[in-house]
């Protein structure tokens, strides 16, 4: 990043650690958030052939979906607490 200080400052902590280029394994939720997307995407798949109803759809899918590292609850439920 090009201001790691304002980063740092504006999260208020002393370190910020940053992900390797191409090192998957260092952004365990993104890349199965990622992986959750591509049930109903494909990689590189232009999304504007997508309806805004087929888009709702899944998001709604992905929200409702239970994940082990919120305890099996749902993104939805855990925003709502």
């Amino acid at each position: 990043f090009l201001d790691s200080e304002g980063i740092k400052k504006a999260a208020k902590c002393e370190e910020v650690y940053y992900a390797h280029p191409y090192s998957s394994w260092e952004r365990g939720s993104n890349e199965n958030g990622n992986r959750i997307l591509r049930r109903f995407i494909p990689k590189g798949f232009d999304l504007s052939k997508f309806t805004a109803e087929e888009l709702q759809r899944i998001e709604d899918w992905v929200n409702n979906y239970p994940r082990r590292i919120l305890g099996y609850k749902t993104a939805n439920e855990v925003a709502a607490a």
